[in-house]
């Protein structure tokens, strides 16, 4: 028991270890993305010709965010026999819709598996076959077994009621959808949440309904454009790497692309999903106060072109990365102590005595 407390008290690390990995994935898909959409203009995705094949490549990368993440959060608590099991298990969070956080789920539940699997004894006879066949078998089995029947049939059910509760408050007070719309973007970034929020947007335009895709899409695009901007001016409050992949974060921002935020997210959850919703929320509301709305179901300064009232577009999207910046500076610990935190291992005292 004593080993688990030692490994759940060093989750900051893990994550960090699993944001590292993946920072090079996010920012290489998302930007060729960002390029894709830009070229293709009208903040459309393009279907045909070269922006098309660009928009494959940069979604196939991106696509690897969640294994990877999940992948090296299990290295980090087991070594090289993490890495089947996380990977399984970050393909299968996105394969169910659980996103990064079924992700950060898969790459904590392999890691500890494996690390106890290493420790089971065997008879010499055996011993050769526990990391080249037993170990990955049984930790890839037992991660998407956990995944598929744990983790799927919530979110599933989580997705079906928010789909419903979204369609009964449509027709309800604005300024309160809005934060409902922003807080429900930013939770997970791309994830489930994200999708029934954004299902919604695409829904009510194919009705010919567009003053709900206006502040959806000042949502999609608050957290990576406050992440990145505050990754540029709070400097002590970001790593080294994250303060480089800022300039990544605002042209995902900027096209619509709300994952840019996720590698930031991923490593101080705690912190930074409440900075997400909050920011997102208070855009949103302030964009359905004052009629903004979008004839295109995407988001960020990209749709610019098809939307109406520009002028409050932007201030709303402003507001809102100020406020990002803002709850940065206030909440989030500097970097430096947030790593010493995590090698002292004192930052979360856990006892299950």
């Amino acid at each position: 028991m004593k080993e688990l407390t030692g490994i759940l008290k060093n989750t900051r690390a893990h994550l960090m270890n699993g944001v590292s990995y993946m920072l090079p994935v996010v920012v290489g898909g998302g930007i060729l993305m960002a390029v894709a959409v830009m070229l293709a203009g009208e903040g459309a995705v393009p279907e045909t010709g070269f922006t098309a094949k660009l928009w494959q490549i940069g979604v196939s990368a991106l696509g690897l965010m969640v294994p990877v993440l999940s992948a090296y959060i299990a290295v980090s608590i087991a070594d090289r026999p993490g890495i089947a099991p996380g990977l399984a298990g970050g393909v299968l969070a996105n394969a169910v819709g659980a996103g990064f956080l079924g992700g950060i789920i898969s790459g904590l539940f392999a890691g500890i598996l494996c690390h106890y699997l290493k420790k089971i004894p065997l008879p010499k006879a055996i011993l050769s076959l526990k990391s080249i066949i037993i170990i990955p078998v049984v930790s890839v089995l037992l991660t998407g077994l956990m995944m598929l029947y744990v983790i799927g049939t919530p979110i599933a059910g989580l997705m079906d009621g928010m789909t419903a509760f979204l369609t009964n408050m449509s027709e309800g007070n604005k300024v309160f959808l809005g934060l409902i719309i922003g807080a429900m973007i930013a939770f997970d970034l791309g994830g489930p949440v994200n999708k029934v929020a954004f299902g919604f947007m695409v829904a009510t335009i194919g009705m010919g309904i567009y003053s709900y895709a206006g502040p959806c899409a000042i949502a999609i695009a608050v957290p990576p454009l406050g992440a990145g901007t505050a990754s540029l001016i709070l400097k002590k409050k970001f790593t080294k790497e994250e303060r480089e992949a800022g300039i990544g974060a605002l042209a995902m921002g900027a096209v619509g692309i709300s994952e840019g935020a996720i590698s930031y997210t991923s490593a101080d959850p705690l912190h930074m999903i409440p900075i997400n919703m909050i920011s997102s929320a208070i855009a949103s509301a302030i964009a359905y106060a004052i009629n903004v709305s979008s004839r295109a179901a995407w988001g960020g300064l990209i749709v610019l072109p098809v939307v109406e009232n520009r002028i409050g577009y932007v201030i709303s999207m402003g507001i809102g990365v100020g406020v990002y910046v803002v709850l940065c500076a206030v909440f989030k610990k500097n970097a430096a102590e947030v790593t010493k935190t995590a090698a002292d291992d004192d930052d979360v005292d856990i006892s299950f005595e």
